[in-house]
C-alpha cells in the first residue's frame, strides 16, 4: 500500500514487520467535536478497518489532550475543575463517535497520566543542551535542530523574519518553543525546574514514543497541525532519539462550511451531534469519504443529499439480494462483483483513495439495483455477491439495519396476511396491518410481479 508522506511530499509504501503502529493526535477535550475532528478519525478509521481487511494486526493509539489553557478557561468559566471539564468532554467524545461507528483505538492515553514521561524527555533535551531553562519555562532550542521547517516546508529564515510570534525576552530565540511552563494555576504538577504542567508538543512525542516505540511506521492528524504541532513533535522526538521520529507523515484535509473555515466567530462550527441528529452516521462517513482524505471538503446540503441517495440505494440493494428468490440466471454477476472488488482494493491500496473506492462500490449497486428491478436477482446471485458487499460495507464502517431470517419470515406472514384482506376487501384490517409493518421500520418496495420490503435508517434530513 502507498501512502503519502507529508515530509517526503511523496507517496511511500507502508513498510512494517508484524504490525502497522499508527500514532493519531486525538481532540483537545474542552469543547464538543466538530465535522472536521470527525472527518480526520473517519479517515483514520477507513485506513485501519481495510488494513485488517488484509489480515495486518494494527495498533492505533489515539491521545486526549486534557491540560490545556483552553480547558482551563473553560473550567473557570462553568466553575468546574479542569479534570471535570476534559472528562465530561472525553465521555461525550465516546458517546458520539461510537454512534459513528468508528473502532476504537487500542489505547486512548491522557496527557495528565504521562507527566513523568514528558519530564523524562525534557530532562534529557537539557542534558544535551537543546533544551534550556528561562524564566517562565523551559524551552527547545530550534536553533539546535537541523531542518526545522522539513515537514511544514517553511524555511527558518523567514520563519524568524516574519514571526508574529509574542515576544519573550527570557526566550534565547522568539521560535524557540515551550516544553515545560511554569505556572502556579492549578492543575500544576511538580518538576525539577518548577511548578507548571507541559507544552503541548511535548505531550504526543512522550505518549507517541511510550506506546509505539521511537521509530513507527503512520503519524497522522489534520493538516492544521502540520505547523507548528507535528513540526515540533518532530524536533523534539528525533533530537531525544537520535532516530527517525514516524515513516510516514499522513494528514487529512479540513472541512469547509459554503466554502469558509470553520469558526465560532462565524457561528458556522458543525458539531458531530449536530449531523448525527440530522444526517445519521452513515451518510457522515460516505460525506467524509467522498473526496480524497488529503483535500479540503465543503460541507454542504446538495454534497450530504448526494450520499444520502447513496446510502438509499446501498440499502435497497441490501435486502433485494437479502430476499433474493428468483429463477432467471445472470451469468456475469461473478466477474462484475470480482473486478469490483479488485478496483475497489486498488484505489485503497493507491492513497487510501476512497472517493475513487466508492465509485467503483456504488458502480456495483447500481447494477445489482437495477437487475433487481428486472426480477432477475438468485438466491445463487446473492451468495456470490452479498460476501463481497458486506465486507466493503465493513471497510468502509457502513452500519446496515439488518433483519434476522424469523423477523424475514414474520414480516412475509404478515404481508401474506395483508394481501388477503385486500382482494377480501377488508381495508381497515389491510391498512392496520400497513401501520403495523411501518411501525416497524418497514418500508415497502413493488416490483412487476410481486412487493418486497426493506428496513431504511430514520435520518430527519430526509423526512
Amino acid at each position: 500500500m502507498k501512502i503519502f508522506d507529508t515530509l517526503t511530499n511523496t507517496q511511500k509504501n507502508l513498510e512494517f514487520s508484524d504490525k502497522v503502529r499508527i500514532y493519531l493526535c486525538g481532540v483537545t477535550v474542552y469543547d464538543d467535536s466538530h465535522i472536521g475532528h470527525a472527518r480526520t478519525i473517519i479517515v483514520f478509521d477507513t485506513l485501519r478497518r481495510f488494513l485488517e481487511s488484509k489480515n495486518i494486526q494494527v495498533n492505533l493509539i489515539q491521545n486526549f489532550t486534557d491540560v490545556d489553557d483552553k480547558i482551563i478557561k473553560k473550567a473557570n468559566d462553568v466553575g468546574e475543575t479542569a479534570q471535570n471539564v476534559s472528562n465530561r468532554y472525553i465521555q461525550s467524545y465516546f458517546n458520539e463517535f461510537d454512534k459513528l461507528n468508528i473502532k476504537r483505538a487500542n489505547e486512548y492515553p491522557k496527557a495528565t497520566e504521562h507527566i513523568q514521561n514528558m519530564l523524562d524527555l525534557v530532562s534529557n533535551l537539557i542534558k544535551k543542551d537543546i533544551a534550556y531553562v528561562a524564566k517562565n519555562g523551559v524551552y527547545f532550542r530550534v536553533s539546535k535542530f537541523n531542518n526545522y521547517g522539513k515537514l511544514s516546508k517553511k524555511n527558518i529564515d523567514d520563519l524568524e523574519s516574519g514571526s508574529r510570534i509574542e515576544i519573550d525576552e527570557s526566550k534565547d530565540n522568539p521560535l524557540d518553543f515551550a516544553l515545560w511552563k511554569f505556572s502556579d494555576d492549578m492543575p500544576v504538577w511538580d518538576s525539577p525546574w518548577g511548578k507548571g504542567r507541559p507544552g503541548w508538543h511535548i505531550e504526543c512525542s512522550a505518549m507517541s514514543i511510550k506506546y509505539l516505540g521511537e521509530n513507527f511506521e503512520i503519524h497522522g492528524g489534520g493538516r492544521d497541525l502540520i505547523f507548528p504541532h507535528h513540526e515540533n513533535e518532530i524536533a523534539q522526538s528525533e533530537s531525544y532519539t537520535g532516530k527517525q521520529f514516524a515513516k510516514i507523515w499522513m494528514h487529512a484535509g479540513m472541512i469547509t462550511i459554503n466554502g469558509e473555515k470553520m469558526s465560532k466567530s462565524l457561528g458556522n462550527v458543525k458539531t458531530v451531534k449536530h449531523v448525527l441528529e440530522n444526517w445519521g452516521p452513515n451518510v457522515i462517513r460516505l460525506f467524509c469519504l467522498s473526496g480524497h482524505y488529503s483535500k479540503p471538503i465543503d460541507y454542504t446540503e446538495d454534497l450530504l443529499k448526494e450520499n444520502l441517495i447513496r446510502w438509499r440505494q446501498l440499502e435497497t440493494c441490501y435486502y433485494e439480494l437479502r430476499l433474493a428468490d428468483g429463477e432467471v440466471v445472470f451469468n456475469d454477476i461473478e466477474t462484475i462483483v470480482s473486478e469490483t472488488k479488485q478496483k475497489f482494493d486498488n484505489a485503497l491500496e493507491s492513497d487510501l483513495n476512497t472517493s475513487l473506492a466508492l465509485t467503483e462500490f456504488f458502480n456495483m449497486v447500481k447494477i445489482i439495483n437495477g437487475l433487481a428491478a428486472d426480477e432477475k436477482i438468485t438466491k445463487n446471485t446473492a451468495s456470490i455477491t452479498m460476501p463481497v458487499l458486506e465486507e466493503m460495507t465493513e471497510i468502509l464502517g457502513l452500519n446496515l439495519e439488518k433483519s434476522t431470517d424469523e423477523e424475514i419470515k414474520s414480516i412475509f406472514e404478515l404481508l401474506e396476511k395483508r394481501e388477503i384482506y385486500r382482494k377480501n376487501k377488508q381495508f381497515d384490517e389491510a391498512d392496520a396491518i400497513r401501520d403495523e409493518i411501518s411501525n416497524m421500520g418497514i418500508f415497502l418496495m413493488d416490483h412487476k410481479e410481486k412487493t418486497l420490503w426493506m428496513k431504511k435508517e430514520k435520518i430527519k434530513a430526509d423526512f
